[in-house]
């Protein structure tokens, strides 16, 4: 799809809903802006999602606890 737009004050750009609905992008969300000369690519910011065990976040903040408590005593011992 091919549309032609123009830039308002301060380069605001309004999206149609068209191109909005086939791009992917709902109001409110991000796009990744590309830049090169001549050339402008926006696409819908999509952050991926994983699964995180919580045991495992867990068990890295208390090895990165042991690490800080280990610093403050270096730097605060008698």
């Amino acid at each position: 799809m091919t549309v032609v737009l123009k830039v308002r004050k301060k380069g605001v750009i309004i999206l149609p809903k068209k191109v909005r609905l086939v791009s992917g992008i709902e109001e409110e969300s991000e796009v990744i802006a590309e830049a090169s000369p001549g050339i402008i690519i926006l696409k819908p910011l999509k952050p991926k999602e994983v699964e995180i065990d919580p045991a495992v976040v867990d068990k890295l903040l208390e090895e990165e606890r042991h690490v800080e408590e280990k610093k403050y005593y270096e730097i605060l011992r008698p």
